[in-house]
């Protein structure tokens, strides 16, 4: 765990309240900035699972702020969420000075590991291998190490095939995976079509296969061609 520089120490003279802070002296009041930013990320890593009752622990790495920074001493640093960037993986926090004769505001580096139990490798696999339930087995790993989905013992992707190598222990993620082939061009599919208050159903010809995450045009029975998504076996979803 590294410490926030030298070149910060005296803006951390007063954070907080003066009086405390001198009393506490540099190490004390460096330790309340980074605790308060540590509490500040966590639980905004926390807020970004989409099952908290899976995370297992979250722990938040500290950077160094750029060395060539020259900061006015200040009375109360506030640390602060930059709108629209994610407490997850390699990010940063803003401190900003609102209590003193220079308001400035600077990022703080950050690492943010969130880990949670997950489908990992249980040997070495190769590009091509179709997943059996003896090739996988279940590891904590740190979820914000790489921006794909994890897979869960509860949800294992039997059946599937590897797009990429996987080393032993490594975890296995949606991006991994060969893209599923769901129908063939010209085959019958079922078309869904839903919108605020209503859904229908009909039936069409599929003028392109239907690869998962890819766009699919489908020529319903009476003639109008419209563009969905494919979501299972011979069935697209069209959002209007």
């Amino acid at each position: 765990m590294r410490t926030l520089p030298v070149l910060l120490l005296s803006a951390l003279l007063g954070w907080a309240a003066p009086v405390h802070a001198q009393a506490q002296g540099q190490s004390g009041v460096e330790a309340l900035l980074q605790e308060q930013v540590r509490q500040l990320a966590t639980g905004a890593a926390a807020a970004k699972s989409s099952e908290p009752g899976r995370v297992a622990r979250i722990e938040v790495e500290v950077g160094q702020l750029n060395p060539r920074l020259r900061l006015a001493p200040c009375n109360k640093i506030e640390p602060y969420l930059p709108a629209g960037l994610p407490m997850w993986g390699h990010t940063r926090v803003g401190l900003k000075c609102t209590d003193g004769p220079v308001r400035w505001n600077v990022s703080l580096p950050l690492t943010v590991k969130v880990y949670a139990k997950a489908l990992v490798a249980a040997e070495a696999l190769p590009a091509g291998a179709v997943l059996t339930e003896k090739m996988l087995t279940t590891a904590e790993i740190d979820l914000a190490a790489d921006g794909g989905a994890v897979f869960v013992e509860a949800d294992p992707p039997i059946g599937r095939i590897l797009a990429r190598p996987l080393a032993a222990g490594e975890a296995l993620r949606g991006g991994m995976l060969q893209k599923r082939q769901w129908f063939a061009a010209g085959a019958n599919v079922t078309v869904a079509a839903s919108g605020q208050g209503f859904s229908i159903a009909s039936e069409g010809q599929a003028l392109s296969p239907g690869i998962e995450g890819q766009e699919v045009r489908i020529r319903l029975e009476n003639g109008r061609t419209v563009i969905g998504r494919p979501v299972g076996e011979r069935r697209v979803e069209v959002l209007l």
